[in-house]
């Protein structure tokens, strides 16, 4: 349960922030700080376990009969990962307090910041492959939100959709190497899959999964060459720089590569991909983050290097070196999001990141300036300091593996050290020399709380840096113990080694980083060069635009090639295709052909000739005469209905006379939006012969599409089922799902998720509708006529197309027209309460009743509706889905999978035993979610459509849509 809590606390906090928009941003931060501290807290409480070796485990069944459960679990390794995510979450809380300006929605931002805090804790304790997947693609989408927070902005959007589009295209691969990892070892559990890793890397196909994989880690990663979406990101605020792309979002990556690493390690495949990209990241990202001019875009190239070192560290593909990737992962989360915050403090006390008119910042924020001189010189790997200890150790393991054959990884990593000097003398050459006088804002302290998690960082890089084995050693120990296992090596992580060829590759990196800064700033001009040299040229960034473009170019010439803005034009080629998909499917022909109609009762046969006969007739009338081809539509729907009945489908048929009454309702307030009709054609005249040969060939493709299909149904219909799934519900709806109604049994219980699923797409689509209506304003509604007046009216002047709607034709006096509300709502409740025994359900019911409530709105129109029955659509969806999911959720928290039904039995005095399913719920969730998706359209209809008139003597008001000549 506690790991539950790490999880479903900051996701419940964001909903909460989100839904109060007036919260004051001291008490927003207050609740995100509060929720990291609780969730430390906790992780602590469970550190007792932790060192024991103990895994803790917490689960969820899900879909166990496939191996997909909700499983959580925190190892050695997921400790340490949730310490860093929790612990510079709460401090990057208290510092983007007094960051983030008072006019920014600060709400919103510290939601995202604790959705985006979920997601990382759900990838990092995650037990099962496509639950890490799942809340993989959960940070992509969180950062999205977070980069795009100042959206009003080009460079935020930009950088946004690319880091999107980069980390998203990513976790398609990733999802799709953990498929095939999942079918290599047989099950998506986490500790299966570790336990499989000689079975992994003994498959054909363990290629194909490590590459998948590996794409997924180095796009989230930054790595080359991927690694052009990070500089852009810097557009962000800067505490989510500094909690993303410092700590938490850059590290899932690398948390994902140390994760597998036993079972994908130990192949040359991992040592030339993993170990390939991460000396591409390390040097490229080193040299150029030396020519930035912006803060943060020299943090964001730095950021880069460093995460390329560690990917290194693990394609070097030693125990030591885990160990090693483990430390500095931790060791860079320290150090970066210190300087990071100290980026913005800078920015935010002076105005400016543009390191060529900063200077002399020590003299005016001397606190701020020692505390980020520290930060610097650990990312510079200076002894006494955090970041010394691990690079030293990277030197170690180059050298261990490199020898003499492959020195140049020795020499690639020294080369790395000296450009990380270079940069770390860049960002603290902001704090010499003389304080400028053009700056934007005097430069001045920050306030004492906004510098205070600086403060604990630079600390705790000095505290790490002096005494490794009492601080950060035992975390250390157990994070590579559940990775590595027995194999743990013996290191030492003392200070002094003695005089070795590291300690000789660290003090050349720290000369050599220092004589090239000074070539650099006296031969190069670094304040005034805006690109660094040769390597401008390769911009990751203008590749990802052209590749944006060239795709958008080429969707536009499939568009123009295969695409129409005609309606009928994409009708055709649904049909083409309708006609081909049987000949396709059936197969061999003849036997096709040789399907004999027995047994073919004739007043079936007269019904569907009925049917056959609405449904041509409208296609007729549907030129010149849309009011009557809507109705002969609803004729063949009324077919429909009465054919499931025939065929003894009550539930079917009852849904869908339901449906057909409902959608009548909406399209006809939907005519509106259709274009003018064509004038009638007399008798006299002739259609041309172009209309009349696109007609005759629209007819036999239509004719020839529903004959095919209808063949194809026919034959699927009466073809023997080797086995069929039906007697499985028969035998199981009454004992197992508590109804006798196998058609609602099979909705609410059986497959309760796919119904979740079709309320979830159903709500969505009403929401559409009514975005996409509330933006469109359709022609000034028509002026009404009253209905006593219509009888005066000249039958020419009737039959004018553009003569305005008459109101008020049918007289039926509305005031007995309202009593249909509470008969009809009876009505509901009945089928609603019958539907687990026999025809009916909340479906149906919601229907019902939402057919109820369009009565009324025809009856008494929108106004006088809306002012006397509130029925506030919105919160019907929600209350809806939310009983739904929460009713799901009831069956989890008593241990069993997610929407399992159960039936209790209550013994009341007067209406003795009474079953109540919780199926009942879900059912009523269903209701719910359909009445207020049916009458959010409606709504949205109604407004744009119909303008509601009081006809004196009382009278049905029309739809403003329905032209005058369709009236006569």
């Amino acid at each position: 349960m506690p790991l539950l809590l790490l999880v479903l606390l900051p996701f419940v906090f964001s909903a909460i922030i989100v839904c109060i928009p007036s919260l004051v941003r001291k008490r927003a931060a207050g609740i995100a700080g509060g929720v990291a501290i609780a969730g430390l807290l906790t992780t602590v409480y469970l550190y007792g376990r932790i060192s024991q070796g103990e895994v803790v485990r917490y689960q969820l069944e899900w879909l166990p009969a496939y191996g997909l459960n909700f499983t959580l679990r925190m190892d050695g390794l997921a400790w340490l990962f949730v310490m860093l995510v929790l612990g510079i979450g709460a401090l990057i809380s208290l510092y983007a307090r007094y960051y983030m300006s008072s006019d920014d929605p600060v709400p919103r931002f510290f939601s995202f910041i604790l959705a985006f805090m979920g997601s990382m804790l759900g990838v990092v304790l995650s037990g099962n492959l496509i639950q890490l997947v799942v809340f993989w693609e959960l940070t992509s989408l969180t950062s999205f939100l977070l980069i795009g927070y100042w959206h009003h902005r080009i460079d935020v959007r930009r950088g946004a959709r690319m880091a999107f589009t980069v980390t998203t295209i990513g976790g398609l691969c990733l999802l799709c190497g953990v498929l095939i990892l999942g079918r290599i070892v047989g099950s998506y559990d986490l500790d299966a899959v570790l336990a499989a890793g000689d079975t992994v890397r003994s498959h054909d196909w363990y290629l194909a999964a490590m590459i998948l994989i590996a794409l997924g880690a180095l796009t989230k990663s930054a790595q080359f060459p991927f690694h052009f979406w990070l500089p852009h990101a810097m557009a962000a605020p800067t505490p989510v720089s500094a909690y993303l792309h410092s700590a938490t979002m850059v590290k899932a990556g690398v948390f994902l590569l140390i994760r597998l690493y036993p079972v994908l390690s130990g192949t040359e495949a991992w040592s030339w991909v993993i170990g390939g990209a991460g000396v591409c990241t390390m040097l490229l990202g080193s040299f150029v983050a030396i020519f930035q001019h912006d803060l943060k875009g020299l943090l964001a190239y730095s950021t880069i290097s460093h995460l390329g070192l560690i990917t290194v560290l693990l394609g070097i593909d030693t125990p030591l070196s885990v160990v090693a990737a483990i430390f500095h992962t931790l060791n860079h989360a320290i150090f970066k999001a210190s300087l990071f915050m100290a980026a913005g403090i800078i920015d935010h006390e002076t105005g400016t990141r543009d390191m060529r008119v900063l200077r002399g910042l020590f003299k005016a924020a001397p606190f701020t300036s020692a505390l980020a001189i520290v930060a610097s010189a650990s990312m510079a790997g200076v002894p006494l300091l955090n970041g010394f200890l691990s690079k030293e150790m990277f030197f170690a393991e180059t050298v261990h593996v490199g020898g003499t054959e492959h020195w140049w990884m020795s020499y690639a990593a020294v080369a790395m050290g000296i450009f990380s000097v270079a940069y770390s003398l860049r960002f603290i050459s902001v704090f010499f020399g003389r304080i400028p006088q053009n700056l934007p804002k005097a430069p001045h302290e920050p306030p004492r709380w906004m510098r205070f998690p600086v403060e604990l960082l630079a600390l705790l890089c000095v505290v790490v840096g002096m005494l490794p084995d009492m601080t950060v050693g035992p975390f250390l120990a157990l994070a590579a113990a559940s990775v590595l296992g027995k194999e743990i090596p013996q290191y030492d992580l003392a200070i002094w080694h003695g005089f070795n060829l590291p300690l000789l590759m660290s003090v050349a990196a720290l000369a050599g980083g220092v004589l090239f800064y000074i070539v650099l700033r006296r031969y190069y001009t670094l304040a005034t060069r805006d690109k660094p040299p040769v390597l401008h040229r390769l911009k990751g960034a203008q590749a990802y635009e052209t590749t944006m473009l060239m795709l958008s170019v080429s969707a536009a010439w499939l568009v123009d090639r295969f695409g129409a803005r005609r309606l009928q034009t994409q009708l055709m080629m649904v049909m083409v295709v309708a006609i081909a998909a049987p000949l396709l499917v059936v197969r061999p022909l003849p036997e096709w052909l040789g399907v004999q109609l027995a047994g073919m009762d004739p007043l079936f046969a007269l019904m569907w000739a009925v049917g056959c006969g609405c449904a041509l007739a409208a296609a007729w009338k549907a030129k010149y005469h849309r009011l009557a081809a809507l109705l002969l539509v609803g004729g063949t729907g009324v077919v429909t209905s009465m054919t499931f009945l025939w065929l003894s489908a009550p539930d079917l048929a009852l849904t869908q006379i339901m449906v057909e009454t409902v959608t009548t309702v909406l399209i006809l307030l939907g005519l509106r939006w259709l274009p003018p009709r064509p004038r009638p054609l007399g008798f006299s005249e002739r259609i041309p012969r172009p209309v009349l040969v696109r007609r005759l060939r629209d007819l036999i493709i239509a004719v020839a599409g529903g004959a095919g299909l209808a063949a194809l149904s026919y034959i699927v219909l009466v073809h023997p089922a080797p086995k069929s799934i039906g007697d499985f519900f028969i035998l199981r709806a009454l004992p197992e799902g508590g109804g006798t109604n196998v058609v609602n049994v099979l909705l609410v219980d059986f497959r309760g998720f796919d119904t979740m699923g079709e309320i979830t797409v159903l709500s969505i689509v009403a929401l559409t509708v009514y975005a996409l209506l509330r933006r469109f304003r359709p022609a000034p509604e028509s002026v009404a006529i009253p209905a006593q007046q219509v009888s005066d009216l000249d039958p020419a002047v009737r039959q004018t197309p553009s003569q305005h709607a008459i109101t008020g034709y049918l007289m039926i006096p509305a005031v007995y027209l309202r009593f249909l509300l509470p008969f009809m709502g009876v009505i509901a409740v009945y089928f609603f309460m019958r539907g687990h025994n026999l025809p009916g359900g909340g479906f149906v019911a919601g229907l019902i009743f939402a057919t109820a409530i369009i009565v009324q709105y025809m009856v008494a129109g929108t106004a006088w509706l809306e002012a006397h029955i509130r029925l506030r659509p919105h919160r019907w969806i929600a209350y809806g889905l939310l009983l739904a999911i929460f009713t799901g959720l009831g069956a989890w928290m008593v241990g069993y999978p997610f929407l399992t039904s159960h039936t209790a039995h209550l013994h009341l005095p007067v209406l003795a035993e009474i079953h109540v399913p919780s199926a009942f719920f879900f059912d009523l969730g269903v209701f719910a979610a359909v009445v207020g998706s049916t009458m959010l359209i409606l709504v949205a209809l109604a407004h744009q459509s119909v303008r509601s008139h009081r006809v004196p003597g009382g009278g049905l008001p029309i739809p403003a849509a329905i032209p005058t000549q369709e009236i006569s």
